[in-house]
């Protein structure tokens, strides 16, 4: 599939395996009207939007590496391995990957669940209204507001905290490297 070009993004993740979407994921979800959601790597990301630049993008960062690192923890245990050098391996990417979050339209911190999801449900209902050239009523008016907080551009303060806690600066870059 990779030699014919029929992957709209594909990537080796953590140097072991490929993961990708079919170009026909997005070509179905088109034809039946229906938004494609892709939850995927900085890599995949990249490629989508190098593809299709009027994709729009969301970066979903944990709060701070302590909370990431209890999410791994727990997803490897649900999955029956704990392996602490692989842990520590993913500790690692994500804190290069948050390197990458100006990249996106927009940014999710993943600290309160719900709130995290109203932000994507915003996010979906407003680019669908501008897509379709949709009037803002009352209702919109504040999904607006919620997505309008969420762009990047918007997210700077919010962020501050998150970036510096995985040595990021939100200014320039990588700090000096920390211990997670």
């Amino acid at each position: 599939m990779i030699a014919a070009g029929e992957f709209l993004e594909y990537a080796e993740v953590f140097g072991e395996n490929l993961y990708g979407t079919a170009c026909r994921s997005l070509d179905d979800a088109t034809a039946a009207g229906h938004d494609l959601l892709l939850d995927i790597d900085v890599q995949g990301a990249l490629q989508v939007r190098q593809k299709i630049p009027e994709a729009i993008s969301i970066f979903v960062m944990p709060p701070n590496p302590k909370v990431l690192r209890t999410r791994l923890r727990n997803r490897s245990r649900a999955e029956g391995r704990v392996d602490e050098a692989d842990l520590q391996r993913r500790m690692d990417e994500a804190s290069k990957e948050i390197e990458n979050y100006r990249q996106y339209r927009y940014i999710l911190v993943n600290d309160v669940l719900e709130r995290a999801v109203a932000q994507l449900e915003a996010i979906v209902q407003v680019e669908r209204m501008k897509r379709d050239g949709a009037p803002i009523d009352k209702r919109t008016k504040r999904e607006l507001e919620i997505a309008e907080g969420c762009r990047e551009v918007n997210s700077r303060e919010r962020l501050r905290p998150v970036l510096e806690s995985f040595g990021i600066d939100p200014g320039t870059g990588p700090l000096q490297p920390r211990l997670l």
